[in-house]
């Protein structure tokens, strides 16, 4: 065992650096940045990812028993003296000048202690409107009650104006405007906006007179939302004096600090923000967003707590969704099997907001490729990242031209993939596919699809994915080992239930040599070590690194303490079975640690590069039945395969991969926005109206953790998971009933539809 590297001492050597690229999630979009980092040529190493006593394991969650029984407190639990709770006002209309907005009614209600207009605050009107949900004032009041009822006693007057939700009509020249016009120019920004294009488009369109197949059509995916337990939202602690404390359900504790510092005008170090519980993210939740605004507003003219948690109706429809897409493909290929021309249009439908969607051919590699990229703009509220942004939407259209242009030309749907699937990482696919094959049992599909007598007919399909996965230096870790042998690990990370305190405490039980019940962690509080948000899947390659590092540097610093009792050098000093030993000598853990004195040690962790990686390759099958007669889609079975390098823990692996299949059963059979085009608002924001998986509609789960990717690394897995389910889903539709489904979700009635378009071509 080497010992840390030493501080260089005054007039030394300066450290030798290196500069690496690393993902960052800003508000839950991956981004690749350059950083430099020291390359100390040592340090803690992973090992075999077969040779773990903790590690790589099935472990059980040790925030289980808090969760399980209702002890742990979630943001919407806070309940602070004084407390006033707080309800926002919003617009009805999908497009509509305020020209009136008179909250004086509301600020003379008994019991109403604050009044807010905006953002921004204190405007007056008029004030534009441009979508349905937009905020135009909250109050806070001794209950919710009389909050809501003082909603209702604002007076606002509405000039409605024509809106657009439709993108059909959006990108037509002489559609209603989306955007107030600009106060400089007086011009709106345009509904249609270009995001790019690739490729030689006359080189593909003569590339296609070479194929023997050819298909062509519309893929389409709806707006679908996060549907987080927990709603978004933030209790603020301000009281009139010189500090705060907000308790935030958030992806980033730090993201939220740094706008509540700002927001509340306070030295950084007066404000503490707070997550120890958080009900569901998805990528929906960075920052301290419009609420937290408001409830930072509202708590300082109060001088009050604030509670300001969205209603289910505001959850749906103003916190943000996954964009809708709507690509149109040509696809090409040999009779051999060769993807030989691809073109694309891909339009992006993010309301507001640009939307998100990985550009084509996502993981195939045609001969040869055209696209182009717009963002669709519509008076919808802005999207947001949602797991896996903008994968699932590209995944699901190129995943089923793949399909068709497998079928076309008489091919088996993995062995097209594989020979399409080329370069350095496509090796990783194809193991991935025929693990996946073999799992499911691939060659019980059906032959023919559609074929097999009577109503009830079944078939299988599969898909890939892509995503990265990789971490970045942004935790700073303190592990600190009393003379009395307590062992704790700190650092501000948030845990979105995702068993963040599980492989903190898993990581350095095992680098000590003691078991899960002998270390503690604490998170959650920015009060601890800086950490990223969780977003893009950073958070394992982020976090563990750190941990490790600041676990391996505790144990050479109570090597070094222990070794003379032991009458050995440091690096012969051993840690197993809750003993530190060394040349035949055992002295139990708590004995040893009386070596340490008063001050025990305290060591700071910082993340190695080393100990992560990226890019994962996932692949799904499923298996559906049919019924032809009446269009319902019953899934069967579905088996996904992950590869991520090191699994922190196989019971948290095991519960993303069947998550992810969960999640992509909803987008692909039942889950979608509905908006009616005439009023411009949602019918259908409440979960009596908003249909999701239950749980007698959820098929045999298989989860294959990839073993055969050996990579000594910490890789993230909660995105990649999802991908590839939705499109393998509705690929199976098509083996059972021979029916091609181009648009989601895959209802009832699209599958009667494309049954009957199917026979009437025939």
């Amino acid at each position: 065992m080497s010992t840390p590297t030493p501080t260089p001492a005054p007039g030394a050597a300066p450290k030798k650096m290196k500069k690496i690229k690393v993902t960052r999630a800003v508000n839950g979009i991956d981004t690749e940045v350059e950083i430099e980092v020291e390359d100390t040529g040592e340090g803690p190493v992973w090992g075999p990812n077969d040779k773990h006593r903790l590690v790589n394991s099935h472990l059980v969650r040790v925030d289980a028993p808090q969760k399980a029984t209702g002890a742990a407190k979630y943001t919407y639990d806070v309940s602070l003296p004084g407390m006033l709770y707080a309800r926002v006002l919003r617009s009805p209309h999908a497009r509509a000048k305020v020209t009136i907005l008179d909250t004086a009614a509301a600020a003379a209600l008994p019991g109403v202690k604050a009044v807010v207009v905006g953002p921004p605050l204190d405007v007056k009107p008029p004030i534009d409107v441009i979508f349905e949900g937009q905020v135009l004032a909250a109050v806070a009041a001794t209950t919710s009650e009389v909050a809501e009822d003082a909603l209702r006693a604002i007076k606002v007057t509405y000039e409605v104006l024509p809106h657009v939700v439709r993108p059909e009509e959006a990108e037509k020249p002489d559609s209603p405007k989306v955007y107030a016009p600009d106060p400089k120019t007086g011009v709106p920004e345009p509904n249609v906006e270009p995001k790019g294009k690739d490729g030689d488009k006359a080189k593909v369109e003569a590339a296609f007179a070479t194929c023997d197949a050819i298909v062509e059509g519309d893929y389409r995916t709806p707006i679908i939302h996060h549907c987080c337990l927990e709603t978004h939202g933030v209790v603020v602690d301000y009281r009139g004096g010189g500090e705060a404390t907000v308790y935030a359900s958030t992806q980033g504790v730090f993201s939220v600090k740094s706008d509540a510092v700002k927001a509340l005008g306070l030295p950084d170090d007066k404000v503490v923000v707070m997550t120890q519980y958080m009900g569901g993210g998805f990528g929906s939740k960075f920052g301290l967003n419009t609420e937290g605004v408001l409830a930072v507003e509202l708590s300082k003219r109060a001088k009050a707590p604030v509670h300001l948690m969205l209603t289910r109706r505001d959850e749906f429809t103003t916190s943000g969704n996954r964009s809708g897409s709507w690509q149109t493909l040509k696809g090409g290929a040999t009779k051999d099997g060769r993807f030989v021309a691809l073109q694309a249009y891909q339009r992006r439908l993010g309301g507001l907001a640009d939307g998100s969607q990985a550009n084509q051919p996502y993981v195939y590699k045609p001969e040869n490729v055209y696209a182009e990229y717009v963002s669709i703009h519509t008076n919808e509220c802005p999207s947001r990242a949602m797991r896996a942004p903008g994968h699932p939407q590209a995944g699901f259209a190129m995943d089923s031209l793949v399909d068709e242009l497998a079928y076309k030309v008489g091919m088996d749907p993995v062995e097209f993939r594989k020979k399409n699937i080329t370069g350095p990482d496509a090796h990783n696919w194809h193991r991935t596919l025929d693990k996946g094959a073999k799992a499911i049992g691939w060659t019980r599909r059906n032959p023919t699809p559609g074929g097999g007598a009577g109503p009830l007919k079944r078939g299988m399909g599969c898909a890939v994915g892509t995503w990265g996965g990789g971490g970045n230096n942004q935790c700073k870790v303190t592990v600190e080992v009393t003379a009395g042998g307590a062992v704790t690990v700190k650092v501000g990370t948030q845990d979105l239930g995702t068993g963040t305190r599980t492989l903190m405490r898993a990581i350095v039980a095992e680098e000590l040599g003691l078991g899960m019940k002998d270390v503690v962690e604490k998170i959650g509080d920015s009060r601890l070590g800086s950490a990223n948000g969780s977003g893009g899947s950073t958070t394992a390659p982020s976090l563990a690194p750190s941990v490790k590092d600041g676990a391996w540097k505790a144990k050479n610093a109570i090597a070094e303490k222990v070794a003379p009792l032991l009458k050995v050098k440091p690096d012969e000093v051993v840690f197993a079975d809750g003993m530190v030993a060394g040349g035949g000598q055992k002295i139990p853990w708590k004995e040893a640690c009386k070596a340490l004195g008063p001050a025990g040690v305290s060591v700071l962790g910082e993340w190695k590069s080393e100990l992560q990686s990226k890019t994962t390759h996932p692949a799904c099958f499923a298996e559906v039945e049919v019924d032809v007669e009446t269009g319902r889609v019953r899934p069967i079975k579905m088996v996904s395969v992950q590869d991520c390098g090191l699994p922190l823990s196989r019971t948290t692996l095991e519960s993303q991969i069947n998550g992810g299949m969960i999640q992509s059963l909803g987008m692909a059979l039942w889950e979608g926005d509905v908006n009616d085009a005439e009023l411009g608002v949602r019918l259908n924001p409440s979960f009596m109206d908003y249909k999701m998986p239950g749980s007698l509609e959820i098929p045999e789960l298989v989860a294959i953790i990839d073993d055969d990717d050996k990579r000594e690394a910490v890789i993230g897995v909660a995105e990649p998971c999802l991908i590839p389910a939705v499109a393998a889903v509705v690929n199976a539709i098509y083996n059972a009933c021979g029916a091609r489904i181009r648009a989601l979700p895959a209802t009832p009635d699209k599958v009667l539809m494309a049954i009957l378009a199917k026979e009437k071509k025939a």
